[in-house]
């Protein structure tokens, strides 16, 4: 009896996931090889999920910060992706940033006090797009690797699919501190 009354409160708690996001199975996408296909469908649920909290904000949404300490939601948007950017560059391409991406993308890499002075102003549709440029490019790096170089090692102790696993994690850690500013916008 304990085991379907644990069952039943697992279901009536992944419900409103499974039925507003049409989830309830990772799957592996198509056009990648297993593992990968895999984290990109974990990478793009995220993306889908934060995309769907923030892309009806106004200005002000956007550059909001509940406190002296808080970040914007824009901020915490150009901060994925940079992150996002940095990795991809580095175990996709193999290599640092140009100046060029460093500029475009690198400014939310740390996020501090410079950052959010910078940060201002912006529509969210200007991060949301600079997001689906860089994942266009994650995506297509990821399509030309295979699970054996997902599972080889970078260094001694880190291997590619630990990186994308931060940066998958990285986003679902965001994305709660996305909904607790939208809960702390003025109404």
């Amino acid at each position: 009896m304990k085991s379907l009354k644990t069952k039943t409160s697992l279901l009536l708690l992944l419900l409103p996931m499974i039925l507003l996001n049409a989830q309830g199975e990772l799957k592996s996408v198509e056009g990648y090889s297993p593992k990968i296909g895999i984290m990109v469908y974990m990478l793009e649920d995220l993306k889908d999920r934060i995309t769907q909290q923030v892309k009806d904000l106004d200005q002000s949404q956007v550059d909001f910060l509940y406190d002296a300490d808080a970040n914007s939601i824009g901020s915490l948007i150009m901060h994925l992706v940079s992150t996002e950017s940095y990795y991809q560059t580095a175990t996709l391409k193999g290599r640092e940033w140009t100046e060029d991406e460093l500029t475009r993308f690198g400014v939310a890499g740390e996020l501090n006090e410079e950052v959010k002075s910078i940060l201002k102003g912006e529509p969210i549709r200007y991060y949301l797009d600079l997001w689906d440029e860089v994942r266009e490019k994650t995506l297509n790096g990821l399509k030309t690797k295979d699970d054996t170089w997902f599972s080889s090692n970078i260094e001694e102790g880190l291997n590619y699919h630990y990186i994308w696993y931060h940066v998958m994690e990285h986003s679902a850690n965001h994305m709660g501190q996305i909904a607790t500013i939208k809960n702390r916008l003025p109404k």
